[in-house]
């Protein structure tokens, strides 16, 4: 039968990418995606062949995706974090009763929430939410309302897309929402170009945030209302050490 591989490459970075999702590329005849991440991919699979569509064409992306496969190519569509992360699984995934025969298998990748925390530290361990400040395909009211109701249940949040040329005061509004249920001194954190070339972190209250410049290659953390900076790190305890009896899980 044939099959598309739909492949998250995590941050971008070789040693980033999951071994079942390096496997999956050095395996297939051709890789199909958005030029930014081939050309991510392309040093370390440089003998395959690389089909782009330009930004904003995933639909046309997903199909070509398809065709290839339906075709009987070994092929893989890329995603960059994963796939089904505010990735394009889910719309392979809506397009394939069109592609008979075909059959998709989605490969996980390490999205940006995992890979920034970790160079923080350790801010998500404990409930958080991920909220895309993108309004291309949410409207802005859900997701004002979706950043309210996570700050005001005390969750750590984790802020996609905070800003583009045509975004650029959406993550001070979203400060602003969020200072309605936080402390201007809460813990907050963001991470640049994650696994790449001129990777930067910071550690910063939620008031400095609100007017700190960032970029789409930036991933903001929030922290909730125990999250603390620990020796340069951003950490949200679980309550390990505040338990009287040992329990595990």
């Amino acid at each position: 039968m044939a099959e598309l591989l739909v492949v998250g490459i995590g941050p971008g970075s070789y040693e980033m990418m999951t071994a079942e999702a390096a496997k999956a590329l050095a395996g297939c005849e051709v890789i199909a995606g958005y030029q930014v991440y081939l050309d991510l991919v392309r040093p370390y699979f440089p003998d395959k062949e690389y089909v782009s569509t330009p930004m904003r064409r995933e639909e046309e992306r997903c199909r070509e995706g398809l065709r290839l496969a339906m075709a009987g190519r070994a092929a893989a569509l890329v995603c960059s974090g994963d796939s089904g992360v505010y990735g394009l699984a889910g719309l392979v995934l809506e397009l394939l009763p069109e592609y008979p025969g075909v059959k998709v298998k989605v490969i996980p990748g390490v999205t940006a929430a995992l890979a920034g925390g970790a160079v923080l530290g350790a801010p998500l361990c404990h409930d958080f939410a991920v909220i895309s400040l993108s309004d291309l395909l949410t409207p802005m009211e859900k997701i004002q309302a979706r950043l309210r109701a996570a700050a005001q249940a005390d969750f750590v949040i984790c802020l996609y897309n905070p800003s583009s040329k045509k975004r650029k005061g959406y993550l001070k509004m979203a400060c602003e929402l969020i200072g309605e249920y936080r402390s201007g001194d809460t813990v907050c954190g963001t991470v640049a170009n994650i696994g790449r070339k001129g990777q930067e972190m910071e550690i910063l209250s939620l008031n400095q945030l609100a007017g700190k410049e960032v970029d789409m290659f930036t991933t903001v953390f929030v922290g909730n209302s125990q999250t603390k900076a620990l020796g340069g790190y951003m950490v949200t305890p679980r309550g390990y050490l505040q338990r009287e009896e040992p329990l595990e899980g």
